[in-house]
């Protein structure tokens, strides 16, 4: 740092300026720091994602279309048009699959499962839509998957 001395008369009076060349020196060596190290910290595996906006999917009688949505805080998961709770949905998975590979011939002929199919309410929450996972794949279904609306054509996509 530097400070110069103003000479007027007899007095010598302080000059009050700051040479700020070295606190952006500093603040400039500071930020290409953050830049670099913080890559480095962020520690992520890395994943392909896809980049559709959806996979249409193919409707099969055998598959079987959940709605989940939420009223006052409660969760409701429906069967088709028919409410069931976390145990009854359990039982009608697990004897759709059942009816599903009998109608295959047998454990041994089976060439495809159906699907679980959930549609989702926007205002759901996760909770309610993990659990209606969670309960159709302890049931045995290994495909799960969400039903969405496509963007409109020409909208803005988010």
């Amino acid at each position: 740092m530097s400070m110069q001395v103003g000479e007027t008369g007899d007095e010598d009076v302080p000059m009050s300026d700051i040479n700020t060349t070295p606190l952006v020196d500093v603040m400039l060596v500071l930020l290409i720091i953050f830049l670099i190290a913080v890559p480095v910290v962020l520690q992520t595996v890395p994943v392909e994602l896809p980049k559709v906006d959806f996979e249409p999917t193919q409707t099969k009688p055998e598959n079987v279309n959940l709605s989940v949505r939420a009223v006052d805080g409660q969760c409701e998961v429906y069967w088709g048009l028919q409410r069931v709770d976390s145990q009854r949905l359990l039982d009608l998975a697990v004897a759709k699959l059942e009816d599903e590979i009998e109608k295959q011939g047998g454990p041994a002929n089976v060439t495809e499962l159906p699907e679980a199919h959930i549609r989702g309410d926007s205002a759901t929450p996760w909770r309610c839509l993990g659990g209606a996972i969670f309960t159709m794949q302890r049931a045995g279904f290994s495909r799960v998957g969400f039903i969405s609306e496509p963007p409109p054509r020409g909208g803005i996509r988010f």
